[in-house]
């Protein structure tokens, strides 16, 4: 009777551990659904924690080529050097005469704002997702509104407003890019500034816009001050919009437009990125969602940015499923980045 009570006791032990086994894996499979595909074929974790990283490996290298992680995104306290190539690259763009010392400029800059790394936690537990958001008509009645605030970033660019236009636009605002002479007041204290400076002058506008307030014209008159949150100003560096014009834009324009720039920004310290805003209205007019008039000026065009060629590089990466392109109601074959 013994072995009876041995055979009962293993058979026991084995009904235990395949129900406990099958529990933990009908656990694991609701968290993620790819959970059981990826264990019953010996798969490692992707490199980020998102259904879909933008840096899953793909059949072809010119994305991989194309990404380029050690680039410097941001002038920073520890990293604010800039190549003999890159500043006489940098101060052709705006063509300015007699720029200021590059090295004392940065200096007073970092007394003003913090100037520190950011964003460089990628890894295989992080899922950060990115909304990048244009200013094209068709996003009036899109309805993008919720799409766009999920994000955990959502990036806007220039003048953007959201007041008013929550439901096609969404209301988060996380990052907000400009230059000088498309400055605007940002009203949340926790929304970043990102500053694209296309000159050294542009360096001095955000000192003295966040102190003085002596800096009034560049090329044109600018905002002498402007409210913001000293501690949430991040600046370009010029490296990463030479690193864009060459690499992404092979050169093309005179220099990329800001559009472009927080979308490679966004590939960059982003797992994923969705793109909203970015074309013309269903009328084939290029203007501003917040414009009543739908036949507002045009700006597809502007003498320095090569609007096509950004546009056949971005609607590659959507075929290529490395961002999603919201087109609203835009016809397929026009597209805008903003100025």
């Amino acid at each position: 009777m013994l072995w009876l009570k041995r055979r009962k006791v293993r058979a026991l032990a084995a009904l235990f551990f395949i129900v406990s086994f099958s529990t933990f894996l009908l656990s694991c499979t609701v968290h993620d659904p790819s959970f059981f595909f990826r264990s019953s074929l010996a798969i490692p974790a992707g490199p980020c924690a998102c259904q879909h990283c933008i840096t899953e490996l793909e059949d072809d290298t010119w994305f991989s080529d194309k990404l380029n992680h050690s680039v410097q995104l941001l002038l920073t306290r520890t990293n604010a050097e800039v190549s003999d190539d890159t500043y006489k690259w940098w101060q052709w763009l705006q063509s300015e005469s007699n720029p200021a010392n590059l090295s004392v400029v940065l200096d007073r800059l970092f007394q003003v704002i913090p100037g520190e790394d950011c964003y460089m936690d990628a890894g295989p537990t992080r899922c950060r997702t990115c909304s990048v958001v244009g200013n094209s008509g068709n996003l009036r009645s899109s309805g993008y509104g919720h799409l766009i605030d999920a994000a955990d970033f959502v990036i806007r660019i220039n003048q953007a407003p959201t007041e008013g236009f929550e439901e096609d636009v969404g209301y988060k605002t996380t990052h907000h890019v400009m230059y000088p002479e498309s400055a605007i007041d940002l009203n949340s204290n926790s929304t970043n500034l990102l500053l694209v400076p296309f000159k050294t002058l542009d360096l001095e506008w955000i000192i003295s816009a966040l102190t003085t307030g002596t800096v009034t014209y560049t090329y044109m008159p600018v905002m002498p001050r402007i409210k913001v949150n000293r501690n949430k100003v991040l600046v370009y560096s010029p490296a990463f919009l030479k690193y864009v014009h060459e690499t992404w834009l092979d050169s093309h324009g005179r220099y990329p437009s800001t559009g472009f720039l927080s979308l490679v920004f966004a590939l960059h310290i982003c797992d994923e990125v969705n793109v909203f805003g970015f074309g013309a209205d269903r009328l084939g007019s290029w203007h501003h969602y917040w414009e009543e008039n739908s036949l507002g000026r045009a700006f597809r065009h502007t003498g320095v940015h090569d609007g096509d060629y950004e546009y056949n590089i971005t609607q590659l990466l959507a075929d290529k499923g490395k961002i999603r392109l919201f087109k609203g109601v835009s016809k397929p074959l026009m597209f805008q980045w903003d100025e």
